[in-house]
């Protein structure tokens, strides 16, 4: 509040001035003192501004002047972090301490949501803490602001407070209200390592040994199972696809090739036991025992092999993993031959991503230690760490085709990530200069030239024009416009820029006082 506040109370004293200068007979002095009184009356109600953060909790407070036995009410705003929404449940205690001395108020819910309305009586002079213990079903926690001063003059205490009061003509109220309602957040700039980063286009493939190729056993005419063979289909282990039938064949007939096994295998039964009856009583020899034997066994070998892979309407082909269908490659009804691929079925449990790079990165390609991957269809941004994933391998050779150096990395699958479309790769490389950097979604461009909204408050911001430099896909390096450990905005800036663009936001509506 004391941003407007100031407002009112300098136009005020201003108004009073320019209307003495004018005409200073006309003004009534019992008017005049009360504008006076006006204006005093809007000093007093000037607010202190704290700002903390915790690894859990952002607090934004206001609160009047601390003065020695004066009641001081504290409007203090919890936000949770990192998702930067409204605090709702739970209660709140409230301590000033003042060189070990206590004093304290609880609250068990909120006055408005996010928002608690605190009224305390400091009791001793000096520099204190105000010390905020946070109770919720999902633990406790605890945010402190330290240097909290408390005056033994109201007077003083209004006028130092005025002093304090952060003025910029040209920053943007944006309320706390406001940013719990959308998707808000805020980063401080930091230092931090950036190597060299190799911006490219990568293209998605099935990794090789994670696809199963499904081919025909026999001649004959490849009947699906049902009209759902199609593909994208997911299928289970054991699922019955399709089959190739030669029952209408003349010439390799596999329902004719399965009788014939079938009979001779019985034939070859029957045979085996009545011979081995007769070898009992010595009536064949051993060696006719073993004959028959092997005629035997190669016949169930034969029959066996044709029983699990076929039955007397033809070879039935089930799928041999879970999955789903990439690549139906025959129509229904159409004729195969031997070894020819129906269907490939793919399990999808790790992706292959390959890209190429140009010559010049050659030197530095066996430094590559991470990479960032942003899909180009919804700009989403995943890491390579987070994915599983790990550089395979990198070309010692330029590419025949382009003279490019190809580039293999191997990541879990993820649901959108479909096999045959591309993604930005930034491929990083380990790095021991530091660079101060923003989250890429807290630039804004125009015609050109990027910016970023500073956080002077947690209700008021600065939009800055910055010099960028390189990007790993994540964080931007800035070369020139902030420095670090200011707080930009990360996400909903753009909801700031359309709020300075109307102008017509209050920076404290809605706040209870």
């Amino acid at each position: 509040m004391k941003f407007k506040l100031l407002v009112i109370t300098l136009l005020t004293i201003s108004f009073v001035g320019c209307k003495h200068e004018i005409d200073s007979t006309s003004v009534n002095p019992s008017h005049q003192a009360n504008n006076i009184d006006e204006a005093h009356q809007h000093e007093e109600e000037v607010k202190l501004q704290y700002v903390s953060y915790s690894k859990d909790f952002e607090v934004f407070a206001e609160a009047d002047p601390f003065v020695i036995g004066h009641k001081s009410n504290v409007l203090a705003h919890f936000t949770h972090l990192p998702d930067f929404t409204a605090f709702e449940k739970g209660s709140i205690t409230m301590r000033l301490v003042v060189f070990g001395k206590e004093t304290s108020q609880t609250l068990s819910k909120p006055t408005r949501k996010g928002i608690f309305s605190f009224n305390i009586v400091p009791e001793n002079l000096g520099i204190g803490e105000l010390i905020f213990d946070i109770k919720t079903d999902k633990g406790e926690f605890q945010v402190t602001i330290p240097s909290v001063k408390i005056f033994a003059d109201e007077h003083d205490a209004i006028h130092i407070a005025e002093e304090s009061i952060v003025t910029e003509p040209s920053a943007i109220s944006f309320t706390k209200e406001q940013s719990w309602k959308i998707d808000f957040a805020t980063e401080e700039a930091l230092f931090e390592p950036m190597g060299q980063v190799i911006k490219t286009t990568a293209q998605i493939h099935s990794v090789p040994n994670d696809e199963v190729l499904l081919t025909s056993g026999t001649v004959g005419v490849v009947i699906l199972s049902d009209y759902g063979i199609l593909e994208g289909k997911e299928v289970n282990i054991g699922q019955q696809l399709f089959s190739v039938s030669g029952s209408n064949l003349i010439a390799d007939n596999s329902q004719v090739r399965y009788m014939e096994a079938q009979n001779n295998f019985e034939l070859a039964s029957l045979n085996y036991e009545r011979v081995k009856e007769l070898a009992k009583d010595n009536i064949v020899s051993k060696k006719e025992l073993q004959k028959v034997k092997n005629q035997f066994d190669n016949a169930k070998v034969a029959y066996d092999n044709l029983r699990n892979n076929f039955s007397s309407s033809g070879q039935s082909v089930s799928s041999p993993v879970d999955g789903f269908i990439k690549q139906l490659l025959v129509q229904n009804g159409q004729y195969v031959d031997v070894g020819q691929p129906i269907v490939s079925i793919s399990q999808n449990k790790s992706l292959f991503l390959h890209a190429d790079v140009q010559q010049k990165y050659h030197s530095i390609l066996e430094n590559i230690n991470s990479a960032t991957i942003r899909t180009i269809y919804d700009n989403q941004t995943y890491t390579l760490d987070g994915l599983n994933g790990k550089i395979i391998s990198y070309g010692r050779t330029t590419n025949n085709h382009n003279f490019l150096i190809p580039i293999n990395l191997e990541i879990d699958y993820i649901e959108g990530f479909m096999p045959g479309s591309f993604v930005e790769l930034y491929l990083k490389t380990i790095g021991d200069e530091k660079a101060l950097t923003v989250p890429n979604s807290a630039l804004l461009e125009d015609h050109g030239n990027f910016f970023v909204f500073v956080q002077i408050t947690p209700e008021l911001f600065e939009m800055r024009e910055v010099k960028i430099g390189v990007t790993d896909g994540i964080k931007t390096e800035i070369l020139k416009g902030i420095s670090e450990k200011d707080r930009v905005v990360s996400k909903g800036a753009v909801h700031i820029k359309l709020a300075r663009g109307t102008g017509a936001l209050d920076a404290h509506s809605g706040h209870v006082h």
